[in-house]
């Protein structure tokens, strides 16, 4: 007997827990051939998507796949995503949430490869990890070269929450 995935299940509670807390739940998704989104709104190969009670209609979450309803610049569209395809879930508001391991990157720089794209990018193993930052108020520039600040532009101002940062 083959072993059950917990990730659709993963998924579910943590959708459940955003809801409930009253969160937005995102889902960060890896696109190829087997997802049907808008590609206009694709990037790098990757889509992220709010899958709240309000933006979507007929959210239907299974063990293979999450499949619902949404409007992308007021057109509805039909969302098919597959469940390996998800590599996070999180609360859009305070970042917190999950990623998961998957072997869709590999894939996706083996597909480049074959494609002809550069060799050196297309042998590195592709990589995302996904981090919670928070920048504490009144951190200042640690740059030893103050002369050299008028010519940068200011940093952003620190609002104290967390955010989803993302290093490949």
């Amino acid at each position: 007997m083959s072993e059950i995935s917990t990730k659709p299940y993963l998924l579910r509670a943590l959708y459940e827990w955003c809801t409930d807390s009253g969160f937005t739940p995102y889902i960060v998704v890896i696109v190829d051939s087997s997802t049907k989104v808008p590609m206009e709104f694709v990037k790098n190969g990757e889509i992220v998507l709010n899958i709240s009670f309000s933006a979507t209609a007929q959210l239907k979450m299974d063990n293979n796949f999450v499949q619902f309803r949404a409007r992308f610049g007021g057109v509805s569209r039909e969302i098919e995503v597959p469940i390996e395809n998800i590599t996070a879930i999180y609360a859009r508001e305070n970042g917190q949430g999950m990623t998961f391991d998957t072997n869709l990157a590999e894939r996706l720089t083996s597909k480049k490869k074959n494609l002809g794209d550069d060799a050196d990018a297309s042998n590195q193993k592709a990589e995302t990890v996904f981090t919670l930052a928070a920048v504490p108020k009144g951190d200042a520039q640690q740059s030893g070269d103050k002369a050299n600040d008028d010519d940068q532009p200011d940093p952003p101002k620190p609002s104290g929450k967390p955010t989803l940062t993302r290093i490949k």
